[in-house]
């Protein structure tokens, strides 16, 4: 309790694009070894680096969700330094000059919403990969290079040290993660590397100034990054508290110890002989092409929260379940558009059962939303009939289930039956006439005078007993609400 853990993250986003940022190869994932790396990846004598024009939007499209500055002239640099996996001895990357400066993502944390400042965004391409688990082929105990990686484009995304806790630090790193998805320009697969995070860690009396930081590499999941944080917080607590001083340095986190272990030592950016590559121009940034970028993104989380509150007339933590991902947001509106009535309790109504039934059944299914057996258009065809009346609660969820296991036994779907056909099938059509709902009640009130006595001395129980025993006369089709008024008032 008496110190302050200080964290920043340096996210590495693989951008979207089909080819890499400086060459034409492919930057599909799980080709065999040295097939997706072109001569320039591969930095064979007299090749030119081509800087990607779709890398360069995505960039932009970043830097304007987070409002930062897109810088209309950046610069690409040569980052000095050998790794085996690195074919050049240099990486290509942007350094005093990024094509996006500064901006913040606003994250919820237990406390409540916290704004986390952002240094830059800059282009760069991905390093090779070094292999020491042996080689296809059962070539042993030796090492290999595969350059497939090598040339992938990267927005490197740099934080303000502002974060003190693991969990904020995970939730920035969810939030970052989402909104990358959100707009398009990465597909966060972590367990492809398309989305790792380095993370800064240091600690401190409070109100010191900052302490010296260990960098832990290649975090590629949210579990890892908290426990690396933890680990290297008590580590360095330790060592200062048994007289030991912290060195700055890279560090790696070791899951299966949950320890981390130190690679090398930390470099300055001095280390680095940052200069701008000679083989590439400034690049230059216009008005109308951010323009154009503009008009082309899409409703940012934050303001799609906002117009749900305000128009839909949904809850905050609906509206923030809602807007967890770019996909389910969209199937929500999607299922909306369907519907005939489109006001608040149509709304309320697609909300409860999207965060309900359809993302339970997703759950237990293990299916993306693009893959779900219940499209939103079929979705809003079962709740057009909770919404007329036709169907209950109960009855709605049978029919969903039915829609389900039949959606998930057809490839196409085209022969699945509709909503009405299963209705009329299986007979669930909801009994809603006052006049044969009114005959049930009074059945029921006849031959159970000892319940109704006990409803007429007070309790209330008795009165939840009747409705079910009307609701067991009408075998469930009875509609609930017409039951308890009609109750009700004939009791009274």
């Amino acid at each position: 309790m008496n110190w302050e853990i200080v964290i920043g993250l340096e996210t590495h986003t693989q951008l979207s694009t089909a080819s890499k940022i400086f060459s034409g190869a492919s930057t599909a994932f799980g080709a065999a070894p040295n097939t997706q790396a072109s001569a320039v990846d591969l930095a064979l004598p007299g090749v030119l680096p081509v800087v990607n024009r779709g890398a360069v939007e995505r960039a932009i499209r970043f830097g304007l969700a987070v409002g930062g500055a897109i810088n209309r002239r950046s610069v690409f640099a040569r980052k000095n330094y050998f790794y085996p996996d690195l074919p050049k001895g240099y990486q290509i990357s942007q350094y005093e000059i990024p094509i996006v400066k500064g901006g913040a993502v606003v994250v919820a944390t237990e406390a409540g919403e916290k704004t986390v400042r952002l240094v830059r965004a800059h282009l760069e391409e991905d390093a090779g990969k070094s292999l020491h688990e042996g080689l296809p082929g059962g070539a042993g105990d030796v090492s290999g290079i595969d350059l497939n990686r090598a040339g992938t484009p990267l927005l490197e995304i740099v934080s303000e040290p502002d974060m003190r806790s693991a969990a904020e630090a995970v939730a920035y790193a969810k939030t970052l993660h989402a909104l990358v998805m959100w707009i398009g320009i990465c597909d966060g697969n972590m367990q492809e590397g398309s989305f790792r995070c380095d993370a800064n860690v240091s600690v401190r009396k409070p109100g010191a100034p900052l302490g010296t930081r260990c960098e832990i590499k290649n975090l590629n999941s949210f579990r890892f990054l908290q426990q690396a944080i933890e680990f290297e917080a008590r580590r360095q607590i330790e060592l200062i508290e048994d007289g030991g001083s912290v060195v700055q340095q890279t560090r790696l986190y070791d899951p299966e110890r949950n320890e981390t272990r130190s690679m090398r030592g930390k470099e300055e950016a001095h280390d680095y002989r940052y200069f701008p590559d000679p083989d590439l121009p400034p690049l230059a940034v216009d008005d109308a092409w951010i323009e154009r970028v503009r008009l082309a993104m899409p409703e940012l989380p934050e303001a799609m929260r906002a117009r749900l509150a305000t128009e839909h007339g949904i809850g905050a933590y609906d509206a923030a379940q809602l807007t967890a991902s770019r996909e389910l947001a969209d199937y929500y509106a999607a299922a909306c558009d369907a519907l005939p009535a489109r006001d608040a309790t149509a709304h309320k109504l697609v909300a409860n059962w999207v965060l309900g039934e359809f993302s339970a059944a997703r759950n237990r299914s293990d299916v993306a939303i693009a893959a779900a057996p219940i499209p939103p258009a079929r979705l809003a065809e079962l709740l057009r009939r909770v919404a007329d009346g036709t169907l209950s609660g109960s009855m709605a969820k049978n029919v969903f289930d039915q829609l389900w296991q039949a959606g998930s036994g057809s490839s196409t779907g085209a022969q699945v039956e509709s909503v009405d056909a299963i209705i009329e099938r299986r007979g669930l059509r909801q009994i809603s006439d006052t006049g044969a709902i009114e005959a049930l009640v009074e059945q029921v009130i006849a031959a159970n005078a000892a319940i109704v006595a006990d409803y007429r001395a007070g309790k209330e129980k008795a009165f939840n007993s009747l409705v079910g025993q009307v609701m067991k006369a009408s075998k469930g089709k009875a509609n609930p609400a017409q039951v308890n008024a009609v109750l009700r008032r004939k009791l009274g």
